[in-house]
């Protein structure tokens, strides 16, 4: 291979002035739920786990991570297209995650984090009775919850509440 240092010159200003160099400076992320968690998927490839920090402060998850060059101290350095150095991305949990038991690993060069959906704001179904009206007064508090086959409502006539 030749080394051309001019054209590695310009290689390195265009990576420099570019907008896709804050592209290679960031971690690709894919977020998606599944059930009762929410999924966020980092691109984290030649990263050792040691050097990835990740961090909560209130409802912001901030992500740390640390590559280093390849080559070493006497190296001679042909090319290096890799991109190193530190990698951040933050992202906003909403008020439904529950952040006190996010848990997160890495495999195959990907930092996967599990953020849980609160149970406090999950939905959930509330069956609505009827009142008793049987001596013409309806009485407060009592709801019937008990149904035959015949009083079955379809879901469609159901409230939720």
């Amino acid at each position: 291979m030749r080394f051309d240092p001019f054209r590695e010159l310009e290689r390195l200003a265009d990576q420099a002035f570019s907008v896709g160099a804050r592209a290679t400076r960031s971690m690709p992320m894919a977020a998606l739920r599944r059930g009762a968690e929410f999924l966020v998927f980092l691109d984290v490839p030649g990263v050792d786990p040691e050097d990835i920090d990740v961090t909560v402060e209130r409802n912001v998850v901030s992500v740390r991570a640390r590559r280093a060059p390849a080559h070493q101290e006497g190296d001679e350095v042909i090319i290096d297209e890799r991109p190193h150095g530190e990698f951040t991305r933050q992202l906003f949990l909403g008020d439904n995650l529950d952040s006190d038991r996010m848990s997160g690993d890495t495999r195959d060069g990907v930092l996967t984090l599990r953020i849980p959906v609160s149970e406090a704001t999950e939905t959930r179904r509330v069956q609505v009775g009827t009142a008793d009206t049987s001596e013409g007064a309806p009485q407060h508090g009592a709801a019937s919850s008990a149904t035959t086959g015949s009083e079955t409502a379809s879901a469609a006539d159901r409230t939720t509440v």
